[in-house]
């Protein structure tokens, strides 16, 4: 069983005696697989899943008393048992085009973020899979707030739950705000596997999101053995981080590069598309342009070169700054030039707008509220101020 968010109750039986203290199982968090074994480990009968994932994840109730299909019997060995419990919304930020973002209180002192994007007809929710990252890209705010620990299944479905309900989407005939779902919030989704397989397995089952296998995209920068183990469990789209078209450059802007480079990462992402059911998908490669960093001709050209015998489409996605970062956002012409090469090239290729900045909530600016087991935002922190200080020292 996942690592589920539990409540702690103390049992008082029959002649009021205080049997020893139990933790409830928070139902939230369960897959439908794994709620499914649940009910038979308690004895009952395995559709009371399928009843309960409907109560919670499309009508929103998690007062048992509330699922009227259920016996009252049953109700109150639910009560005894389990919980429904989402984590806290500290703080909902709407922006002036429409982007609206989470503050998410999660135990311990910290704060995880959550970002809905309204496109169209399509709404984006950006989910967060950890307190926190421990790749430390260097263009990515996340990275440098250190990494405190991975979010529970709990933690991960209940920002879809609690951004649903926010639009009034689990109501009977609520409107279908909630269309997408990026695995691209805060932490690296591969490094908290089994708690973010079963959160996906509960956005695309039919009684619970029926978001579809096509409109659910896990982001990786590139955890190569845990994604060549993906495919077992999901058949959800994937993103590659990529952001460098060399091993010298990721190797700079992705730590992560050292231990599994370019080369070991695109076999891999092959290697998972092509066990897909449906044979026309093509892994989305991001790639974060940043100014005189990776934003050059040559650069858009190698980029080329590199992914020739792999099927994708490119996503461009501008720098966002912030305060623990030297980097520059890539100028509008820089960006239309590297767009306009790999076009040219045979590939497609978008540019991810910017939205949701007056709120932070743009790419790469998700932060949060991270307890640093790590101290790497300390670190950033003085690095910065001893290069401000720099210069008042060489005058004196």
């Amino acid at each position: 069983m996942s690592d589920e968010m539990n409540s702690k109750v103390v049992v008082t039986g029959a002649e009021g005696v205080k049997s020893p203290t139990m933790e409830k199982v928070n139902l939230l968090g369960l897959s439908p697989q794994k709620l499914q074994d649940w009910f038979v480990s308690i004895g009952e009968k395995p559709f009371r899943a399928k009843q309960v994932l409907k109560w919670i994840h499309q009508l929103g109730i998690s007062d048992f008393d509330l699922m009227t299909n259920i016996s009252k019997d049953l109700r109150k060995k639910l009560h005894t048992l389990a919980c429904v419990k989402a984590p806290e919304v500290m703080q909902q930020l709407d922006s002036s085009d429409g982007t609206r973002k989470f503050l998410i209180s999660i135990p311990g002192g910290n704060v995880v973020e959550t970002v809905f994007i309204p496109d169209g007809e399509r709404g984006t929710l950006c989910v967060s899979s950890q307190v926190g990252c421990s790749l430390d890209c260097s263009f990515c705010a996340t990275g440098k707030q250190g990494f405190n620990r991975d979010l529970s299944a709990a933690e991960i479905i209940g920002q879809v739950w609690i951004a649903a309900k926010s639009f009034g989407q689990l109501m009977p005939d609520g409107p279908r705000k909630v269309t997408n779902v990026v695995m691209m919030g805060m932490g690296e989704p591969l490094l908290n596997f089994d708690n973010v397989v079963d959160s996906m397995a509960l956005m695309m089952d039919d009684n619970c999101y029926g978001i579809s296998k096509r409109r659910v995209t896990l982001s990786t920068s590139g955890v190569v053995p845990a994604l060549d183990k993906l495919g077992q469990y999901t058949d959800a789209c994937l993103a590659i981080s990529l952001h460098a078209p060399n091993d010298e450059l990721r190797n700079e802007l992705v730590p992560i590069n050292k231990k599994y480079p370019i080369a070991m990462l695109l076999d891999s992402a092959q290697r998972y598309i092509e066990g897909l059911p449906d044979s026309h998908r093509k892994i989305t490669i991001e790639y974060t342009l940043i100014d005189k960093v990776n934003d050059r001709p040559e650069h858009a050209y190698e980029l080329a070169e590199l992914l020739k015998e792999v099927p994708v489409k490119i996503n461009l996605i501008p720098f966002n700054p912030f305060s623990l970062s030297n980097y520059k956002r890539v100028s509008n012409n820089a960006l239309r030039r590297f767009q306009d090469i790999l076009i040219s090239a045979g590939y497609t290729t978008t540019i991810r707008t910017t939205r949701g900045d007056d709120i932070d909530a743009a790419c790469g600016q998700l932060a949060g509220s991270v307890n640093d087991r790590t101290r790497r935002s300390e670190r950033y922190r003085n690095t910065l101020q001893s290069a401000v200080d720099e210069p008042v020292r060489l005058i004196q």
